[in-house]
């Protein structure tokens, strides 16, 4: 048994903290909110982000983030990807030296383009951070549905003693060492999100939403290998697996705010309608910058920052990549008569 905190009281936090719980593990919940947690402990669940998922009486509920990091073996960071930094400058303190941090938030720095486990090494240079990753909604995970998730670690040692801490019946967890795979198909499969969701919202079929989807994952994996990741793991669960069911998914916060979008919602009303933090909003930006930096060409990236942040209306934006250029699909295959 290990003890285990987990900072955020939001859908995943709580999801994480009962799968955890049942796996047999002592389980701190650290909330921001003094009202948030003391809400928790006197109902045990919250009903604006995980109804009719109750929170076990033995998981204690803290305000207090000393008390929250005291000699525990690993501690899961389940904040919203805009607080990642300002939450990890406040854990720095009382974090020991290779504590292990389990990052389970999604996104991209938009004013550094660092991942997140970036943003917590830089102010917890101390610690031990991995990240976990895969088509996993809370909602699901909070009621025990089948869900397989994936891992990842500086060392395959610290990897593999994750997946035994997550691992359940209901929680399959497998590792891979490509920690910046992960974080970039995490991070930019909910800008791809909102391109999903804004075709739903405008009429558009599955048709639209497969050709999305895929080359979607064609655009993120041509950036990822371009920073230095792998292909295959945007093949897997971090990857594929999760564009699609955040692309198609009632959960999805981020095909949500899309679909509100395509009804003809500006992005601050789709944002303020959804009533969480849509966090392919937050990425957009950065994809569009890693994209220009290393000279990436990422067309559905680009049209999704147009409609978020200038103005253009979705139909035009789905015309214009309609009607781009004639392309090949597979240039690293060769013609039978070449």
């Amino acid at each position: 048994m290990a003890k285990i905190s987990v900072l955020g009281s939001g859908s995943w936090g709580l999801a994480l903290a009962l799968l955890l719980h049942n796996n047999g593990h002592e389980v701190l919940l650290w909330s921001a909110r003094p009202e948030n947690a003391r809400k928790l402990r006197e109902k045990r669940e919250n009903p604006d982000r995980l109804p009719g998922v109750r929170l076990p009486d033995e998981i204690d509920v803290l305000t207090d983030m000393e008390r929250a990091l005291k000699d525990v073996d690993v501690t899961v960071l389940a904040v919203a990807s805009p607080y990642i930094r300002s939450t990890a400058h406040k854990m720095a303190p009382f974090v020991c030296k290779d504590q292990k941090i389990v990052n389970v938030a999604k996104g991209i720095e938009e004013k550094t383009l660092k991942t997140l486990s970036e943003v917590i090494e830089e102010e917890i240079p101390q610690g031990n951070v991995a990240v976990l990753s895969g088509p996993s909604h809370a909602e699901e995970v909070g009621r025990g549905l089948p869900t397989t998730c994936v891992i990842s670690a500086h060392s395959q040692e610290t990897a593999e003693y994750l997946q035994s801490i997550f691992m359940s019946p209901v929680f399959r967890v497998y590792t891979t060492p490509d920690i910046l795979g992960v974080e970039l198909g995490g991070a930019l499969k909910n800008v791809i999100a909102l391109a999903a969701g804004t075709a739903d919202g405008l009429g558009y079929g599955d048709n639209t939403k497969a050709a999305l989807i895929t080359r979607g994952i064609t655009e993120i994996g041509r950036l990822g290998q371009k920073m230095g990741a792998q292909m295959e793991t945007f093949y897997g669960l971090s990857g594929i697996g999760d564009l699609i069911v955040t692309c198609a998914s009632k959960h999805s916060r981020n095909r949500k705010a899309g679909y509100l979008i395509g009804q003809g919602y500006t992005m601050e009303e789709a944002m303020k309608e959804v009533q969480m933090v849509v966090e392919g909003v937050y990425s957009a930006r950065a994809a569009r910058e890693l994209a220009e930096k290393y000279e990436v060409e990422m067309p559905i990236i680009t049209e999704v920052n147009r409609v978020l942040f200038e103005g253009k209306s979705a139909a035009e934006a789905v015309m214009d990549l309609m009607l781009r250029d004639k392309k090949v699909e597979t240039p690293m295959l060769p013609w039978e008569n070449a």
